[in-house]
């Protein structure tokens, strides 16, 4: 008993005493950049991975929170904390609209719908004088209290995300074990087959959608509030939804860290490559992910999850047998 839990406690210690150990403010952004990937992909994890329902409109989720704490400060001056429960509502309502008619569709068809709607969206706040068009908005260039959550330092940040990311999983883990947890992988495996033994299809995958829109909107919220400014691109942009699919598929979509183990892969290669390029701008970016996915389709569907799986029984009747 003693043993199962060595490996976990190691890992959650040195989660907690990265910042500390790297303290330079490049690895400690790094860190907290890697916790707000892990926070996006888990809360798509749940309607991607679990229900196999694989979204690529979830951007729309992240911008409405990433607007909504900017929209408390610019047009009221209010910290941009209050504005995370509005992006919330906006975002689950959202998910219930649009989860009625693109739920019932299947496959490559529901990704299409979805990508269809992120990118009217888009085009509706590029052109809306109300969040800024396409100049976006602003939030607080020096924070006015704690409660602006505007620091210099990327320490508060890193603990910040890690404790929200610590939500997300706790409550992905609940959902794993339970009977909607059930009902979704049955869905992901089939779902004729589920309706047929009795599971909800369309109401479960709703609820799914639902909830990961939640947790979607609060990472945008997150993001918005550390980089204090967001504009179209940066919050509606497809290239956000690309970034959570692949960075749950690498790690594992479906299970409960998966996408951290997908961010601690992707984000730092991604910071290296533009490093060395120079920032070359998106086009590389899609390059990247674009040779992921290929990698991923021909050699490795599961993500790591699956590799460490398949690999760690070989690893064990090594060991066992020298």
């Amino acid at each position: 008993m003693m043993r199962r839990f060595i490996w976990p406690s190691v890992a959650l210690a040195l989660v907690i005493a990265y910042p500390l150990l790297f303290s330079t403010p490049f690895q400690q952004r790094l860190g907290a950049l890697i916790l707000l990937y892990a926070i996006a992909a888990s809360a798509w994890n749940v309607i991607g991975g679990y229900a196999g329902q694989v979204s690529v409109g979830h951007v729309v989720f992240f911008g409405c929170g990433a607007y909504a704490s900017m929209a408390a400060y610019a047009h009221f001056a209010l910290p941009p904390l209050v504005g995370i429960p509005a992006g919330i509502f906006v975002s689950v309502l959202i998910a219930a609209v649009i989860g009625v008619p693109t739920l019932r569709l299947s496959g490559h068809y529901f990704s299409m719908a979805t990508i269809a709607v992120a990118e009217l969206i888009r085009i509706f706040v590029g052109t809306w004088d109300l969040v800024g068009a396409a100049i976006g908005l602003q939030g607080p260039a020096v924070g006015r209290g704690w409660w602006d959550l505007t620091f210099r330092s990327e320490l508060p940040y890193y603990y910040i995300f890690l404790a929200v990311l610590a939500v997300v999983l706790y409550t992905t883990f609940e959902v794993e074990r339970s009977r909607f947890g059930y009902y979704l992988r049955a869905i992901k495996a089939g779902e004729r087959a589920a309706r047929s033994l009795g599971v909800p299809v369309r109401e479960t995958k709703l609820k799914a959608l639902m909830l990961s829109a939640l947790f979607t909107s609060l990472a945008g919220s997150l993001y918005s509030i550390k980089t204090g400014f967001i504009d179209p691109e940066s919050g509606f942009g497809i290239l956000v939804s690309v970034q959570m699919v692949i960075v749950a598929a690498l790690g594992g979509a479906g299970a409960l860290f998966g996408p951290l183990v997908g961010a601690l892969i992707l984000v730092p290669l991604q910071t290296a490559t533009n490093t060395w390029f120079g920032g070359g701008g998106s086009g590389l970016t899609y390059i990247l992910y674009g040779g992921i996915i290929v990698l991923l389709a021909r050699f490795e569907p599961g993500g790591m999850h699956e590799w460490w799986h398949r690999v760690a029984p070989f690893l064990a009747r090594r060991k066992h047998a020298a």
